[in-house]
């Protein structure tokens, strides 16, 4: 993270090229993206010292009003968020932006920083000689701008009339990427009506977390143009697709890719298998933080492509973790994508959990269980038991208990980190478990949007 101020020329080019304020965002345990801005001139401050936040930042739900409390979360206390000067990105209309960490006001790192977290994270595995890519997808629906239905009476599964109806939304947010430095490889229609993907350039972790946030901006601003929002929602809208949040994982150890080119199970060589296995015995343990909102377990189930069962399988689109081959037709080489994910999970605690685990396999010389090779649904839970595949937690409850009982993941993560995406989630449950699927689909469509 770079805090090396920018030079006064720098500041006067920013303001020549029509930026007058900056954004500065931080994403919170509950997914949430939160931001304070200054004027081009505080650009500086921003970065160093930062700008002050309360602890309780951590802590607020996606309820718009309630905040978990925990023992050491609490309306006492002061932090400081601070920019990345060096991933600033000029977003248009007199607006850049950089993305935040958070910080102590003595300069010590905040413990429930996802984005520190992640950091640290990336860092191990350098230590472990092993670098990391990670390509995003973003699935969204298209809204009324009071979260309701739009029209699809042209609407076909990735049809051409997805497309054209939205057309100039389409083309104006590939302009607003690309004027932004975002990589953008595919953006198209999606299975439910009005819902698009977007798949992003793989970037090292950090970055394509940045990238991912970013994004999310770029897409909600141009919707605002057109009269429309967008809904980040797992399930948008019960009977409809739900959304995901699907992260692409590839590894290498000196420049040699794990997941392509050994000889072990597809290709993999012997990390590239210990690193699936360790990420398929963590899962049960982190449905909590991947996909662990009390809306995910709408989208979570068998059926939806959604990854309900932990296992893997190549280009298994029902498998929690989908090999993908290297080849001519994949030129980013061999990869795993972890379908559980969706936009309620904070991106970079998700890919910390991913990665972390991913290490903690390859440390542990975990040891790969067989593929799945057809749709697990289709197979008896006894074939299932002895290939070691499980269906993941199908209520919040359960994942909450699963993530807060996890010796792996506060041994990899870190007890701050668990125990208050813990309180958030348990917040939402003990608020809004009652309420019934179309209820809870209503209540929080729009709360991941920007």
């Amino acid at each position: 993270m770079s805090t090396t101020p920018l030079a006064a020329a720098a500041i006067a080019q920013l303001e020549g090229e029509g930026v007058d304020a900056v954004i500065g965002t931080v994403v919170n345990p509950a997914g949430l993206i939160l931001a304070k801005a200054v004027p081009i001139r505080r650009t500086n401050t921003f970065a160093e010292p930062g700008l002050g936040a309360s602890p309780v930042w951590h802590a607020f739900a996606i309820d718009q009003s309630g905040i978990a409390f925990t023992d050491h979360i609490g309306v006492v206390g002061d932090q400081r968020i601070r920019i990345d000067l060096s991933a600033l990105r000029i977003i248009g209309d007199g607006l850049a932006w950089a993305p935040g960490s958070f910080f102590e006001q003595d300069g010590t790192p905040v413990p429930e920083c996802s984005r520190g977290t992640l950091s640290r994270i990336e860092a191990g595995l350098a230590d472990h000689g092993i670098s990391a890519v990670i390509g995003h997808e973003i699935e969204f629906v298209l809204v009324n701008p009071d979260g309701g239905r739009l029209p699809s009476k042209l609407w076909a599964q990735y049809g051409l009339a997805g497309v054209l109806e939205h057309e100039a939304f389409v083309r104006d947010v590939l302009a607003s990427a690309t004027s932004a430095g975002v990589g953008i490889e595919q953006f198209h229609p999606e299975y439910g009506a009005n819902q698009f993907e977007i798949s992003l350039t793989p970037q090292a972790p950090v970055a394509a977390a940045d990238q991912l946030v970013l994004t999310r901006i770029i897409i909600g601003r141009v919707a605002r143009r057109y009269g429309l929002r967008v809904s980040l929602s797992p399930m948008p809208f019960v009977g409809s697709a739900g959304s995901g949040a699907h992260q692409h994982l590839s590894l290498s150890r000196s420049e040699e890719p794990l997941f392509s080119d050994g000889p072990g199970a597809q290709g993999m060589t012997a990390d590239g298998e210990s690193a699936v296995a360790g990420l398929l015995l963590g899962l049960p343990e982190a449905r909590g933080i991947l996909c662990g909102s009390i809306v995910s377990a709408l989208r979570l189930r068998a059926g939806n492509w959604a990854g309900a069962y932990a296992c893997w399988g190549t280009e298994n689109r029902e498998a929690a973790v989908r090999f993908v081959h290297g080849g001519p037709s994949n030129p980013y080489g061999g990869n795993v994508e972890v379908k559980v994910v969706d936009a309620s999970a904070n991106p970079y605690f998700a890919s910390a959990t991913i990665l972390g685990l991913a290490l903690d396999g390859i440390k542990q010389h975990a040891a790969l269980p067989p593929e799945t090779t057809v749709d697990p649904a289709s197979t008896a839970a006894s074939e299932r038991g002895r290939a070691g595949c499980t269906l993941l937690a199908g209520t919040q409850a359960e994942a909450i208990a699963a993530l807060d009982n996890s010796e792996r993941l506060r041994r990899i993560l870190g007890d701050p980190v668990v125990d208050v995406v813990v309180a958030v989630r348990r917040l939402e449950h003990e608020q809004y478990s009652d309420l019934k699927r179309e209820q809870l689909a209503d209540k929080f469509r729009m709360a991941w949007s920007v």
